[in-house]
């Protein structure tokens, strides 16, 4: 296999780069103890709440003397290969394992930090540390993030000398993946799961890139890329701004597609009823519904409390009712309350899926009112009580992130790094969601305006609608139609 931290689609890296790149490989294998031949087999056990919904299955380490896991009894698999790095990853995985059900495959989600003995884990786990304290820093301290974290996200990451460096670190990731059939379809929804993949020799290895700008962080060479946008197509596909210093070779054919946004099946399969529902909302038929999510590095708290504080009015009318979804952070939802004495009349619903699932279910239809909160200590609950929640909400308050592609209509708050600003300009540029909002005075602003003029809502639902008849939110079916061959 080619040294793909020597030459990158053909672009070769310097050669202190590429030493830097061997060095600080070599130093993360002595530092964990791991180099990628360690002992790792697997096995296929239950999935919580995912499995549940899409009959999927969990890819987890096998216990100490077991035999390796049978693929062979597994009709049709596709692999999902994510991490727990906030919640983007594991939201896109979610898609993808639905959209895979739902087209007839078995999903096997397969977590690259779920290998504690190994130093794919170990690795990950370091960095998902740094990445949680930079995004919690870059909303408390101005200048850090204006000099470290804005440039780091937008420009730092879009670098091909930072591919280099992950493309080596990747090679100590190897190990979870030995007990996998080579030609098995396998979807990875971050850059190292993909590359690790390719790595470990797996011939049907998708990378489905979750950002709008383009950045040299997300390159999986030897794997087919995915896309969400058109203008992110073209900003790969000529490596853009990758390295400022010489005019790039471009991704070759057949190496990058455009899919559309990577969207849940059932959110995909509803579009026409929830966009019904909120329409008649928004014609006077209940309150507006806001659903302000917590991403999985806590940050942006002062910014929840002032949406909270501003909407209070409007819940004390009946004019809007509101979903808050603190994730895992349940000490979030503590933080808010000590400052907001109004939110102890707030229902909770905590720690308890199948209760949540069957709320959001009976608030697709049924009168909903007031303030409820949600929360679950398990990931897979935490992270899919939005999904649940999205088709009964009227509008979702989020960063542009990940949840910026999703056909539900969209307050965008404030980034969390520069990489996700594009992600608002998609939103806004499809018409279901408003552009970034930059600070709190315009957030609060553009509820008054929602509030005042609920068409608005209207308004994005038929642009959801027209960029559905178009398969703009189809991009899951088409990611697994990548892997699995079907479509290339």
């Amino acid at each position: 296999m080619p040294d793909r931290a020597a030459v990158i689609f053909g672009n070769e890296i310097d050669a202190r780069t590429y030493e830097k790149a061997c060095k600080s490989k070599a130093k993360s294998a002595r530092k964990f103890g791991c180099d990628g031949n360690e002992t790792c087999h697997l096995q296929i056990a239950d999935l919580p709440v995912v499995g549940e919904r899409f009959g999927g299955k969990w890819l987890r380490p096998a216990a100490a003397g077991a035999g390796v896991a049978d693929f062979s009894a597994i009709e049709n698999p596709v692999v999902v290969g994510n991490i727990r790095m906030g919640f983007g990853h594991y939201r896109i995985a979610m898609a993808m394992a639905s959209a895979a059900a739902a087209m007839g495959y078995t999903p096997l989600w397969f977590d690259l930090m779920g290998f504690p003995d190994t130093a794919a884990t170990k690795l990950i786990s370091q960095q998902n540390d740094l990445y949680s304290l930079g995004s919690r820093l870059s909303q408390k301290i101005w200048l850090f993030n204006k000099l470290v974290w804005e440039p780091m996200n937008s420009e730092g990451f879009r670098k091909l000398t930072y591919n280099a460096a992950d493309q080596k670190s990747a090679e100590l990731m190897v190990a979870p993946y030995r007990d996998l059939p080579r030609d098995i379809p396998f979807i990875g929804t971050h850059a190292w799961p993909a590359q690790a993949a390719i790595h470990a020799g797996l011939t049907n290895v998708v990378n489905a890139i979750p950002d709008n700008w383009p950045m040299a962080l997300h390159l999986a060479e030897g794997a087919t890329h995915a896309i969400q946008t058109p203008s992110a197509y073209f900003g790969y596909k000529a490596l853009r701004g990758m390295d400022k210093r010489r005019q790039l070779k471009p991704m070759p054919d057949g190496s990058l597609y455009y899919t559309g946004h990577y969207i849940d099946h059932e959110l995909v399969l509803n579009i026409p009823f929830d966009c019904a529902r909120r329409t008649e909302r928004a014609e006077g038929a209940g309150p507006i519904r806001y659903l302000l999510t917590v991403g999985g590095a806590g940050a942006q708290q002062d910014l929840f409390r002032a949406i909270i504080e501003h909407l209070l009015p409007y819940v004390a009318r009946d004019e809007a009712a509101l979903f808050v979804n603190v994730g895992d952070h349940l000490d979030v939802w503590d933080a808010l309350c000590a400052a907001i004495p109004a939110l102890s009349q707030a229902k909770g619903h905590f720690n308890n899926f199948d209760e949540t699932a069957a709320f959001a279910e009976a608030a697709l239809e049924g009168p909903v009112s007031g303030i409820h909160a949600f929360g679950d200590t398990d990931i897979f609950a935490a992270v899919y009580t939005t999904n649940v929640l999205m088709r009964a909400c009227d509008l979702l308050v989020t960063k542009p992130s990940e949840l910026a592609f999703y056909p539900v209509p969209k307050l965008m708050i404030k980034r969390v790094g520069g990489h996700e600003a594009w992600g608002a300009i998609r939103a806004a540029e499809v018409g279901d969601g408003t552009y970034e909002l930059e600070s709190i005075a315009e957030t609060c602003a553009w509820i008054d305006l929602v509030q005042s003029e609920p068409s608005i809502i209207i308004e994005m639902c038929d642009n959801i609608e027209t960029a559905d008849a178009l398969g703009t939110y189809d991009g899951a079916y088409r990611v697994v139609r990548l892997a699995a061959e079907i479509e290339k």
